[in-house]
């Protein structure tokens, strides 16, 4: 994952499965979304965020055709893609009058070749998951809600059904844990067990990564990497809870061609 600057070289994931995550900057984007923010909806310039998709689709070595995006409700609706909306069917990530309606999801997968699939995210989790194998990808937008949805345990089983075998999928995780009151903190671990924590300053606590690690091991994943750092804490990332007003990174997998 990236540390704020321009994003960095794709990652294999594992033999023909490329991901990647971005950061903060390399982008076009002006305060309060400087630079390289992905999610529309959230008050950027379309033609800025336009240009940021584009240079994320270059990080991938794609086109922003190869692209395709969610729009997220922190649900556990799961969708295959077969292609990237063309330019009639721009997808959002947030409900707004200025774009048609898409499906929405917060999970998505695929067999296809080259098409990158795209989860975006200030606090909540990307989760990346793939089955070299049998060469089907997905992608999940798992914040707290999601998470104790089941959104990931849903991508496994559409995965499956595909032809995904657990034991061979690969995952990784982006993100880690943060203050909730102690109310939500009960409700959320009533569910996911795992994912009730104290923070660093012994206030309670949802570990989102935590708790999505759970999830896969339970469902036979054995491969899973995690990067634990905290969105609030980390400037090269865009926060939510640390900025209100902010844009949205990404998390991207797919198969190479």
């Amino acid at each position: 994952m990236t540390g704020g600057g321009d994003p960095g070289p794709p990652a294999e994931l594992a033999p023909g499965v490329f991901v990647l995550f971005t950061g903060r900057g390399g982008g076009v984007s002006a305060p309060p979304y400087d630079t390289l923010n992905l999610g529309r909806g959230v008050g950027d310039d379309p033609a800025a965020v336009a240009a940021n998709r584009r240079l994320a689709a270059r990080a991938c070595g794609l086109g922003a055709e190869r692209l395709t995006w969610m729009r997220q409700v922190h649900g556990a609706a799961v969708r295959y893609a077969t292609a990237a909306p063309g330019p009639g069917e721009q997808p959002r990530d947030a409900p707004g009058p200025a774009e048609p309606a898409v499906p929405e999801a917060d999970a998505t997968y695929t067999d296809v070749a080259g098409l990158a699939l795209g989860v975006l995210a200030a606090d909540c989790a990307p989760v990346l998951l793939a089955d070299p194998r049998a060469r089907i990808v997905g992608a999940a937008h798992a914040g707290r809600e999601g998470m104790a949805a089941g959104v990931v345990t849903e991508l496994l089983t559409a995965m499956s059904a595909a032809g995904a075998d657990p034991a061979r999928v690969h995952a990784v995780i982006c993100g880690g844990c943060y203050e909730v009151p102690e109310q939500m903190r009960a409700r959320i671990a009533g569910t996911v067990p795992e994912a009730g924590c104290v923070t660093r300053a012994g206030t309670p606590g949802i570990d989102v990564g935590a708790g999505i690690g759970a999830q896969l091991a339970r469902a036979g994943v054995q491969a899973v990497t995690r990067d634990p750092r905290c969105t609030a804490e980390t400037p090269g990332l865009y926060s939510y809870r640390r900025d209100g007003r902010t844009g949205r990174f990404a998390g991207f997998v797919w198969l190479a061609s």
